[in-house]
């Protein structure tokens, strides 16, 4: 036999190599099964790892670091404008990816998971085609798709390599840096990415189809950073549209429509921000029983099982919030499924993370939520103005608020707009998901002078002991 027409069998494929899949791939070696890994990529990671949120996070480090510099004139340090030297952070950024991945397959080797480069394409329930690769086929008893999603292209308006219409991806690779740049779309992935364009010196105008930034985002926590963004970008443009009318050698020229007018503009570089779609396509879904919805997602149920019983999926292919800790969490439940474990998705508070300036974060029941389906809530905010740790860092512009069920004073939900609020937030998930009252936080010592105080502040109002705010009137 040919090495081009070998096949094996495994008793767990794992296709997708992303942190819902490398996750699938360890718990389940763990467990004792034998697992194959396919990914298109030759060491695992993902979208996430290469293309998405460590590069992403990577270059808003940096961002930070020089709109700090810049505020420090405030508090009496002045700093000289940095030189941007594009190979060298070019480099830093794949040197953080190299180590991340590395390290990746040092713990699927040391598992015994086989890895495998190439593109499965399913012939049968039990059985797929990989391309590109040097084994032909693969038998498994069980499967796990992770195939992740992709940037959703913009009707008539064209990618290409090195072109001067981007997305995410393009973004990413920061081969230049426009002096002009529009960013198209609201959500994190153009906030987040026209911040660091802004801050290397691009001047970013945003448009919007909505009528706000961050729609799934209480308004209250978006607005600090709206305030803070409007200050930085040239313009940000709500219930806007944009038509793409001709690229060339200088720039692109677009029309940007409101109800009222339209006024054509050039930018140097145009960004694409307006969502994903699943990797559903081009797979062999049709040779299996995997049902998808209308926009292409695999359905599955609270056990990440398909409606095939051989096959289970996780992460962005099965939509709802496209977030990689949210992949691993699914891919460790779909392991544990196969091998027989109790597990489900349960989690009541599933953390979302804004890493712009101020960064926001929230997790379990939000305000706007509760108010659309009518549940009677305690909405307690504390503004960092009030927060001595927030002032020595004259980043006094957030907000921590809890959602709290006013009968019972369990914490419902939350969230945090400010420095920080990446780990800030895990206090809130871990309240939400232990039943935790107000009480319970607001009794619990926090160190002084921080951050975290704000999260105890915001409880106390609760229990009317907080002292670095005035009291709610009682009835």
């Amino acid at each position: 036999m040919v090495m081009g027409e070998l096949t094996q069998e495994t008793e767990l494929l794992v296709i997708g190599g992303g942190p819902g899949g490398y996750a699938a791939a360890f718990r389940a070696a763990d467990l004792g099964m034998d697992v194959t890994l396919v990914d298109i990529s030759p060491r695992p990671g993902g979208v996430c790892l290469f293309k998405g949120c460590i590069p992403s996070k990577t270059l808003l480090h940096l961002a930070e670091l020089i709109t700090d510099a810049s505020r420090a004139h405030r508090m009496g340090l002045r700093f000289p404008p940095p030189e941007i030297d594009l190979e060298t952070l070019r480099a830093h950024k794949d040197r953080v990816i190299d180590q991340l991945a590395g390290g990746l397959v040092t713990l699927g080797d040391g598992r015994g998971i086989q890895r495998i480069q190439g593109r499965a394409v399913f012939e049968s329930e039990n059985q797929v085609r990989l391309h590109d690769a040097e084994v032909s086929r693969i038998r498994f008893r069980h499967a796990v798709l992770a195939v992740g999603s992709h940037p959703a292209p913009v009707p008539g308006m064209p990618y290409r390599k090195g072109g001067k219409i981007m997305n995410s991806t393009g973004a990413l690779a920061f081969s230049e840096i426009p002096k002009t740049l529009l960013v198209l779309g609201g959500g994190y992935v153009g906030l987040e990415l026209g911040s660091v364009y802004a801050a290397f010196g691009s001047r970013v105008t945003l448009v919007e189809s909505r009528d706000r930034l961050l729609s799934g985002i209480d308004a209250d926590l978006v607005r600090p950073l709206q305030n803070r963004l409007e200050k930085r970008f040239a313009a940000i443009c709500l219930n806007t549209t944009a038509r793409i009318l001709r690229e060339d050698k200088d720039g692109v020229t677009v029309r940007l429509e409101t109800e009222k007018e339209g006024r054509e503009e050039k930018f140097d570089s145009v960004l694409a921000a307006v969502g994903r779609k699943p990797n559903t396509s081009g797979i062999g879904l049709e040779n299996t029983r995997v049902k998808t919805d209308a926009r292409g997602f695999v359905v599955v149920d609270s056990r990440q099982r398909t409606s095939d019983s051989r096959i289970l999926a996780v992460g962005d292919v099965t939509g709802g919030m496209m977030l990689a800790h949210k992949a691993s969490y699914e891919g460790k439940i779909a392991a544990e499924v196969i091998a027989g474990q109790p597990s489900a998705f349960d989690a009541a508070a599933v953390p979302a993370v804004v890493y712009t300036d101020p960064q926001i974060a929230c997790c379990g029941l939000s305000e706007e939520t509760a108010h659309r389906e009518d549940r009677n809530v305690e909405i307690l905010r504390f503004p960092w103005k009030f927060s001595g740790r927030a002032l020595t860092m004259d980043r006094f512009d957030g907000l921590t608020k809890l959602i709290v069920d006013p009968e019972t004073g369990r914490i419902l939900g939350g969230g945090i707009t400010g420095r920080e609020s990446e780990s800030l937030i895990a206090e809130i998930v871990l309240a939400v998901e232990m039943g935790a009252l107000a009480q319970d936080i607001g009794l619990s010592i926090h160190p002084h002078p921080t951050l975290s105080e704000t999260e105890m502040e915001a409880a106390e109002i609760f229990t009317g002991s907080a002292i670095h705010i005035l009291p709610r009137r009682k009835p």
